[in-house]
């Protein structure tokens, strides 16, 4: 029987890492990498947004905001809602977490130390996972489309519903 050689595999599969030696596995490796990050780039880490970064670190999954909350007030008797959201503003702007905002929604980022970029995200409507595309070409092509509009892009959001492997099959 003759032998047929394998299908090629392609440059990139979907959900493969573009630079693995920034990506971060697991939660506790995750808040290892932002301490990092805020002692390099001379940020302060409070214990407040330390404590709402490991919130969103141990969810694995797209949190919201009031969710945080509530976890919050089992250890912080008089968190607010503002207590939270400063933190999360904190961790958005320098790059740690991403904002979900079809979902209203927080997670974080397989990239914590690298400087801010744009994500794609894939968001299962079954179980609520999100999945961060590390494809730098489709933000790069969303953007060059914008500018060749003539359109001055500065920032972009991509978020793609629909259901993920487990929740099709």
């Amino acid at each position: 029987m003759p032998r047929t050689a394998p299908s090629p595999k392609p440059k990139h599969a979907p959900h493969a890492c573009q630079h693995p030696e920034h990506h971060v596995h697991g939660p506790d490796q995750y808040v290892r990498e932002v301490e990092r990050a805020c002692i390099e780039r001379g940020l302060r880490l409070t214990p407040i947004r330390a404590q709402v970064l490991r919130l969103v670190a141990d969810a694995g999954r797209p949190v919201k905001a009031y969710d945080l909350l509530d976890q919050m007030k089992l250890t912080r008797e008089g968190a607010a809602p503002p207590t939270v959201y400063r933190a999360l503003d904190f961790l958005v702007e320098q790059g740690f977490v991403h904002r979900l905002a079809s979902i209203n929604a927080f997670v974080g980022c397989h990239h914590p130390r690298e400087a801010q970029h744009q994500a794609p995200f894939l968001i299962c409507d079954g179980c609520q996972t999100a999945v961060e595309l590390e494809d730098p070409s489709i933000a790069a092509q969303l953007e060059a489309q914008a500018r060749a509009l003539g359109f001055q892009p500065a920032a972009q959001t991509l978020e793609v519903h629909g259901l993920c492997a487990r929740c099709s099959g």
